[in-house]
C-alpha cells in the first residue's frame, strides 16, 4: 500500500527508450500521481497495457462510466488538494467526459484528463469511434492539445500539470492517438515551471492594498463574502485573521462552506438563493463588500442592479477576467487570495462592530424561529424532514467528516445545516449545478481522504443519474456513506412549480424503484426509514459501520426549502415563507 513512509517510486532519471504509452505512465508517477479513475477502451489499451506493469504503483479505480471518472476526479482533487486523474477511451469515452469537465471549468477544479484516440493517419476520415475531441472540449477545458507523436508526451503532461493546478486551477485534456502510444521515444521527465505569455500569479500591488486597507478601516458595517478562491488559495487561516482583527462578520458562498468553521461566531452563513437570511439581507445594508475568491454569479447576486449600491466594494480574486464582470469595484486586487488577505490584515486596524453584528444575530434568531426550528426539529406529526435527518449526520458523523452533495433540495437544505468542522469538507457541483454529481464524486473524496468518513447527500433524482457508480463502491469497498433522501419529486423544480408556475406540476413526480434491493444488488449493505421512530438508530448504525452503506429515508414530499430569493428579486427580498 502506498503511504507517506512508502511513496510510489519516481520515474526513472536517466534516459531510456519506453512506448509513448509507457511515457504516460511513467509521466504519472514523476508527477507523484498516486491514483487514478478510468474506464479502458480500444484507442486507449495501449495505456492500459503499460498500466498493468505499474499496477502496484498506481492505484487505478475503474469505474461504471467515463463520467462517473471525471466526477471521481474532481472529488479526489477536491478534499486533497491534488490534481485530479482520469482516463478514457476515444470517441464516446471522451464524449462522457464533457459534463464533468464542464463542472470542474464552473468550479475551477484542477483535473488532468488523458483520452485515446483513433491513429494518425485515420484522424479526419471518421473512423470507428473517432470524435473531434479538442474541437468539442475547447470550450470546457482550460487548455488541451492532441499528441500524435510519442515523444512529444512528457512535455504534454508536464504542462497539463502545470497548468491544471497553477493560477485559476481548471481541466486539462490531452488527446493521444494510438499510433503515438505504441511508438518508441527517449524518455526523460522535466516538470514544467513556466509556459509562455501566461502568468498564474500576478505581483501583489501594494498600493491596492493600502487603499482597501482604508476603506477597512473607516468601514463601520462590513462584510466578507468568502468564495472557492480561499480553498484554491489554502487561505483559511489568513481568512480568519483579517476577519478576526477587524471584527468583520464572513459569509460564504456555496463553494466557499467550510472555508471557516460553521460554529465561528463571525461566521454569518450561506449566500445565495437558498441561503441564509441574515448575510442575504445585510448584503444591502453593508457599507463595505470584501469579496474574496468569488465571482459575483447570479445566485448570489439577484437582481444586479439593485445589488449592494450603498456599498464600497473590494474584489480578490486571482483571474483578472471575474474583475468588474458583473459588480463593480472601487478596489480590485488581482492576486492570491492568501497573499492579499496576509497584506491587509497587517494594515487594517483592530477594530469591534458589536452592533453591526448583532443585527446579524437578530436576524439569525429571525430564521430560527420560522424556519431552522421546524426543520431541525418538526412536529411528531410532520412526515421526515430533510432537516432532521442533517441534525442527526452532525450528531453522530465523525468530527472530520466530509460532506457530498448532488443538487436540488437535499444540497440546499444540506449546505445549510451540515455542521463544516475542518477544511475542505464541502464537495459539491456549483457553478454548472450537476445532478448525478455527488455518488462519483464521493467514491474520488474518500480515495482522496481516506482516513476522513465520506457523507454523501443525495435526491432520489440525482441518486439514479449514476447509479451504475455503485458496482465501484462494490468492486473497490469504498466506505462512503450514502443517504438518499427521497421525495419522490424532483423537489427543486417542484418547489418552483409551485411557488411561481401555479402548482402546475410538470414531469416533476417520480416512480422510483426499490433502492435497497438494488443496492443489495451490488453486495452493499443498504437500509430504509419511513418512520422517524427508527431514524436515530438506523443513522448510527450506518455511520459507525466501517463498511460503504446506502440510507434511504423517506421525506416529505412537498416540503420546500427556505428562505429563498425568488427569481428575478434583489437579495433584501429573501423569504422566510
Amino acid at each position: 500500500m502506498l503511504t507517506k513512509e512508502n511513496p510510489a517510486p519516481k520515474a526513472p532519471e536517466m534516459e531510456i527508450t519506453v512506448t509513448g504509452a509507457e511515457a504516460v505512465i511513467l509521466s504519472l508517477l514523476a508527477e507523484n500521481v498516486e491514483t487514478i479513475f478510468g474506464y479502458p477502451g480500444g484507442a486507449i489499451m495501449p495505456v492500459y497495457d503499460a498500466l498493468y506493469d505499474y499496477a502496484d504503483q498506481l492505484n487505478h479505480i475503474l469505474v461504471r462510466h467515463e463520467q462517473g471518472a471525471i466526477h471521481a476526479a474532481q472529488g479526489y482533487a477536491r478534499v486533497s488538494g491534488k490534481v485530479g486523474v482520469c482516463l478514457a477511451t476515444s470517441g464516446p469515452g471522451a464524449t462522457n467526459l464533457i459534463t464533468g469537465l464542464a463542472d470542474a471549468k464552473a468550479d475551477s477544479t484542477p483535473v488532468v484528463c488523458i483520452t485515446g484516440q483513433v491513429a494518425s493517419s485515420l484522424l479526419g476520415t471518421d473512423a470507428f469511434q473517432e470524435a473531434d475531441v479538442i474541437s468539442i472540449t475547447s470550450a470546457v477545458t482550460k487548455w488541451n492539445l492532441q499528441v500524435t507523436q510519442a515523444s512529444d508526451i512528457p512535455a504534454a503532461i508536464s504542462k497539463a500539470f502545470y497548468l491544471a493546478q497553477s493560477g485559476r486551477p481548471g481541466p486539462v485534456l490531452i488527446d493521444i492517438t494510438k499510433d503515438a502510444q505504441f511508438a518508441k521515444t527517449p524518455f526523460r521527465y522535466a516538470p514544467c515551471k513556466q509556459v509562455a505569455y501566461y502568468a498564474p500569479k500576478p505581483p501583489l500591488d501594494q498600493q491596492a492594498v493600502a487603499c482597501a486597507a482604508a476603506l477597512i478601516n473607516s468601514s463601520r458595517k462590513p462584510l466578507i463574502l468568502a468564495g472557492q478562491g480561499i480553498h484554491l488559495a489554502g487561505a483559511h487561516q489568513e481568512l480568519l485573521d483579517l476577519a478576526t482583527k477587524a471584527d468583520i462578520p464572513v459569509a460564504t458562498t456555496l463553494l466557499g462552506l467550510s472555508a471557516i468553521p460553521t460554529e465561528h461566531p463571525l461566521n454569518v452563513g450561506l449566500l445565495g438563493m437558498h441561503g441564509n437570511y441574515a448575510p442575504n439581507l445585510k448584503t444591502n445594508e453593508a457599507d463595505l463588500i470584501i469579496a474574496v475568491g468569488m465571482r459575483f454569479d447570479d445566485r448570489v447576486t439577484g437582481r444586479v442592479d439593485t445589488y449592494a449600491r450603498q456599498a464600497s466594494i473590494i474584489h480578490i480574486d486571482l483571474d483578472p477576467a471575474e474583475i468588474n464582470k458583473i459588480i463593480k469595484a472601487d478596489v480590485a486586487l488581482v492576486a492570491d487570495a492568501r497573499e492579499a488577505l496576509a497584506a491587509l490584515t497587517r494594515l487594517v486596524f483592530k477594530n469591534e462592530h458589536p452592533e453591526w453584528l448583532q443585527e446579524f444575530r437578530d436576524c439569525m434568531d429571525q430564521e430560527f424561529e420560522k424556519v431552522v426550528r421546524h426543520d431541525l426539529f418538526p412536529a411528531d406529526d410532520r412526515e421526515i424532514t430533510m432537516g432532521e435527518v442533517l441534525r442527526l449526520v452532525n450528531e453522530l458523523a465523525e468530527e472530520d467528516s466530509v460532506l457530498v452533495t448532488d443538487v436540488g433540495q437535499h444540497q440546499m437544505v444540506a449546505s445549510r445545516y451540515f455542521n463544516f468542522r475542518s477544511l475542505n469538507s464541502n464537495i459539491t457541483s456549483g457553478g454548472l449545478g450537476t445532478m448525478g454529481f455527488a455518488l462519483p464524486a464521493a467514491i474520488g473524496a474518500k480515495a482522496g481522504r481516506p482516513l476522513a468518513q465520506v457523507v454523501a447527500v443525495i435526491g432520489d433524482g440525482g441518486f439514479q443519474m449514476n447509479i451504475q457508480e455503485l458496482g465501484t463502491i462494490m468492486q473497490t469497498g469504498i466506505a462512503v456513506k450514502v443517504i438518499i433522501l427521497n421525495n419522490n419529486f424532483l423537489g427543486m423544480v417542484r418547489q418552483w412549480q409551485q411557488l411561481f408556475f401555479e402548482k402546475r406540476y410538470s414531469s416533476v413526480e417520480m416512480e422510483n424503484p426499490d433502492f435497497v434491493k438494488i443496492t443489495q444488488g451490488y453486495g452493499i449493505s443498504a437500509r430504509k426509514v419511513v418512520q422517524r421512530s427508527a431514524l436515530a438508530e438506523t443513522m448510527r448504525a450506518v455511520l459507525s459501520s466501517q463498511q460503504p452503506e446506502v440510507l434511504e429515508v423517506v421525506v416529505g414530499r412537498e416540503d420546500n426549502v427556505f428562505p429563498m430569493i425568488p427569481t428575478g428579486a434583489c437579495v433584501s427580498e429573501v423569504r422566510l415563507e
